[in-house]
């Protein structure tokens, strides 16, 4: 029903299959420039491409991301055939083993690079096994398991800015005499600035679908209408060109200006100077190696340069290691996995089944870390309903739309506040990984379960990442349109105080957590009961999908 255009194309361009190597290509390695296609000679060459709407199911992605996905799929399928490659191309509704074994038994043992996605490596894990699936090196990662035991240690707890040291000494990226380029490895303190509006922001780059793409739109909204957030196929990259395309924007039109404004946020735009590259790069449209090498060409200001380089060199490569080495936390006590792929709330929301009476892939739900015990379900707010916090309300109304927000608008008003609320991490990690563009396991469950909400602890992180309405109102704007005064009436601030007085004894021994506990513990009496009631109120509310007001 769908995919006629894209079947007809595939025809006209495929090569005959006759005598070739074969490989399967997961979903997130669609590059001609990585592995053996790369290496090795095009014409001798055939991948397997595999679309599975159970995968798709399996938890109520955002249209924007299935139809990402899909659509770069189609589109690298067209371009791989093009450049002499031979295509198979299978839809398949049960696991990725299934849909592989018979292929692996018509065309000799498949090759694939190891993939990032735990989940796709369980999966296939049974090929792996019996030997019809020969698993090779990922290609795409920058950097070994050699650099992230010698950095970051070979057990926890692990440290990133350790790690990023080690690999900028290894491979020499902005050192100068074996010294970091401008005597420091990071220029993090250097790119805290608010963001008034000037320089403005650039207008990310619009795409004009094609009919392969417009046919995965339909097809999106069709057999995934009941999944969340809006479609828009002129604002999603889907061949390689385009891709390269939001790379040439980036380096153009943001990096000059993305470390001072790194961690500003703002109603006015979502991303501001950051590249949003990072679907492309987890897809590997765009190689991080080419990215890294483009921009230390650039003529830009270092704290641009070095904090560009410190998001994909540093943190990008950083969090894969820690997900596997863990087993995505797994490993960890008190942990253990979900019975099944958590939604966030989100059947309860719409009413309804998101998959309808179609069948979801198997698989757990993740593991469900929570250091500080925190077990409430996530606010409907995170849906759509309106909670009267502008910066919340705001941020959620950008990623509904766009699949989309960046790092510190994530951190600082999504982790923060459902920290503050006690919300249990994996609930948070689930919304994460089904609403933005560019989350995978590898990459949303450090980001969230460790980071964001400081569910593992000081396992890769060094404290709780939780404020109160002052940090806000200063590296933000949405204080100004909201009903609440960061300084008098905002319940941030004392959700803030709350939640260091309800934690004190799991925190006093995070060392950058001492200073804030004992101004906590200076709070008189009848404030930190103020801010524990406020806390009680907060929760309730939201919890029952209502709307705060400051005369509340």
């Amino acid at each position: 029903m769908h995919g006629e255009v894209f079947r007809r194309e595939l025809r006209e361009r495929n090569p005959d299959p006759a005598g070739r190597r074969w490989l399967y290509v997961p979903y997130d390695q669609l590059s001609l420039q990585l592995g053996p296609l790369a290496e090795e000679e095009r014409e001798e060459l055939g991948i397997v491409l595999v679309e599975n709407p159970a995968k798709a199911r399996r938890r109520p992605y955002h249209k924007q991301k299935l139809a990402l996905v899909l659509a770069n799929l189609r589109q690298f399928a067209l371009e791989a055939a093009e450049a002499g490659v031979a295509v198979r191309h299978v839809v398949a509704e049960g696991s990725y083993a299934d849909a592989l074994a018979p292929l692996a038994d018509e065309l000799g043992p498949l090759r694939v690079m190891r993939p990032a996605e735990r989940e796709l490596r369980v999966d296939l894990a049974p090929l792996v096994d019996d030997g019809r699936l020969d698993e090779l090196p990922h290609a795409g990662w920058l950097t070994t398991r050699a650099d992230f035991e010698e950095g970051a240690g070979d057990g926890p707890p692990w440290r990133m800015d350790a790690f990023y040291r080690r690999v900028r000494q290894r491979t020499g990226i902005l050192m100068e005499g074996g010294k970091p380029a401008d005597g420091k490895y990071s220029h993090d303190a250097d790119n805290r600035l608010p963001w008034s509006g000037d320089p403005p922001a650039p207008e990310p780059p619009g795409f004009r679908p094609d009919d392969v793409t417009s046919e995965v739109g339909e097809l999106v909204e069709d057999l995934f209408a009941r999944h969340p957030g809006e479609l828009d196929l002129s604002t999603l990259p889907a061949r390689h060109r385009d891709a390269l395309r939001v790379w040439r924007w980036a380096r153009d039109e943001c990096l000059e200006h993305f470390g001072p404004y790194e961690d500003a946020m703002s109603t006015r735009s979502s991303g501001i100077f950051h590249t949003r590259v990072s679907p492309l790069l987890n897809l590997h449209r765009l190689l991080p190696r080419t990215v890294v090498e483009d921009v230390l060409a650039l003529d830009v200001p270092l704290s641009s340069k070095e904090g560009f380089v410190r998001q994909v060199l540093g943190w990008r490569e950083f969090v894969r290691h820690v997900h596997e080495a863990t087993d995505g936390f797994r490993d960890l006590d008190g942990a253990a996995p979900a019975k099944s792929p958590g939604d966030a709330g989100y059947r309860d929301w719409l009413g309804k089944s998101w998959r309808g009476r179609a069948k979801a892939a198997p698989g757990d739900g993740g593991a469900r870390p929570s250091a500080l015990d925190a077990h409430g379900a996530l606010p409907a707010a995170f849906w759509g309903a309106e909670s009267g916090l502008a910066c919340l309300d705001g941020v959620v109304r950008d990623v509904l739309r766009e699949g989309y927000s960046h790092h510190i608008t994530r951190l600082m008003v999504l982790g923060n506040l459902a920290t503050l609320l006690d919300v249990e991490p994996r609930e948070l990690a689930d919304w994460f990984w089904a609403c933005y563009v560019d989350a995978y396991d590898w990459v949303v469950e450090p980001n969230v379960l460790a980071m964001a909400t400081f569910g593992t602890g000081p396992l890769m992180t060094t404290k709780p990442y939780v404020s109160g309405a002052a940090y806000l109102d200063r590296m933000g704007d949405a204080c100004a349109g909201c009903a609440f005064d960061p300084r008098k009436t905002c319940p941030i601030t004392p959700l803030y105080w709350a939640f260091l007085a309800r934690h004190a004894e799991r925190l006093e021994d995070v060392q950058r957590m001492r200073l804030p506990l004992r101004s906590a513990q200076k709070r008189p009496a009848a404030k930190r009961e103020a801010d524990r009631a406020t806390f009680e109120r907060v929760r309730a509310a939201l919890a029952a999908g209502e709307r705060l007001a400051p005369d509340a």
